[in-house]
């Protein structure tokens, strides 16, 4: 299961790196053909809005990768390992929940719903967008999953490690 996620983590970055290459040229055209040439690109800003969507969802799939979601754990620090370990899983059952519910089945209806309606400057429809949310859920999912394993085997602190120095 670890080379799986290496694997996944691996694809997730470069796919995170390319949109967001994309992403800075397409703005940079955006207001190249605006300030320079003075005639506005009619579908870069379009594309620059569901190429940042599409990458924020793969880079907050990334982040559940390293178990770098925001955490509020200065109590759960002070109980015991077992009590840790039990909090660890559930919340990653949560995270599980939510993406199921939310991300894959709320994305794959929005995405079906949206999708007879076309952009106005792309060739493609806005459903297309929304298939980030099932696809991205699927990744969580399956993070998730991996987290739960290695919490419940001890090979993967239940609460990720801090320095003390960066402690609030």
């Amino acid at each position: 299961m670890h080379a799986v996620k290496k694997t996944l983590d691996r694809a997730l970055a470069a796919i995170c790196v390319v949109l967001f290459a994309l992403l800075v040229l397409t703005v940079v055209w955006q207001v190249f053909s605006r300030q320079v040439i003075n005639n506005p690109s009619t579908w870069s800003e379009e594309a620059a809005r569901y190429i940042f969507v599409w990458l924020g969802f793969f880079a907050a799939a990334l982040v559940f990768s390293e178990r770098g979601h925001i955490a509020v754990d200065f109590v759960v620090r002070k109980l015991p390992a077992l009590v840790q370990r039990i909090i660890a899983v559930l919340v990653q059952v949560l995270i599980i929940a939510f993406a199921v519910i939310g991300l894959i089945w709320g994305g794959w209806r929005a995405s079906q719903g949206a999708w007879g309606t076309n952009l106005t400057a792309l060739p493609t429809q806005i459903g297309v967008m929304y298939l980030v949310m099932p696809i991205t859920g699927v990744l969580i999912t399956i993070y998730a999953l991996y987290h739960v394993v290695e919490v419940l085997r001890g090979t993967e602190a239940p609460i990720e490690p801090t320095d003390d120095a960066e402690a609030i």
